[in-house]
């Protein structure tokens, strides 16, 4: 026995209305002939709207690549020097490296693309954090807690 695809009738009258509402928004937007008055001059924006200037926030990721950890991360200032930190939670560095964050057809804004020294994959649970610093502007990438491969003697 074969079940057969339902028919759905209320959505061609939905789709109906928002073309009919479409139209109309347009229409309301278009001059008329008839109205041959001037335009009122140009009124300044209101103070309570307020344009976004900032920059998006820096980004970091994790993932391993040659047996290690890399860090990649995103949104720092292109062509400008981006030092990548990995601590312990204790604040004890494991690794420090500076590079140039440099522009990449995935990663928005300058991308950086970092191998580390540290071992990778290692035992569940992050007992550590990745934390970079964009030179240029002076600001630190949220942490990225990660796991931190340490010997047990």
């Amino acid at each position: 026995m074969r079940t057969l695809a339902r028919s759905h009738p209320h959505r061609a009258r939905r789709l109906t209305a928002a073309a009919v509402s479409s139209v109309a928004a347009v229409a309301l937007l278009v001059p008329t002939t008839a109205s041959a008055a001037p335009a009122p001059a140009a009124q300044p924006a209101p103070e309570s709207v307020s344009v976004v200037t900032k920059a998006p926030d820096s980004f970091l990721f994790q993932y391993t690549f040659n047996g290690h950890l890399k860090i990649g991360g995103g949104n720092f200032t292109v062509d400008g020097p981006v030092t990548l930190y990995v601590k312990l939670n204790n604040g004890t560095i494991m690794f420090r490296q500076t590079v140039i964050a440099r522009t990449h057809p995935i990663t928005p804004g300058g991308a950086i693309y970092v191998e580390t020294t540290i071992s990778s994959p290692c035992a569940p649970g992050n007992n550590g954090y990745a934390r970079a610093f964009d030179r240029t502007t002076q600001t630190w990438s949220p942490r990225l807690p990660v796991p931190v491969c340490q010997r047990i003697d």
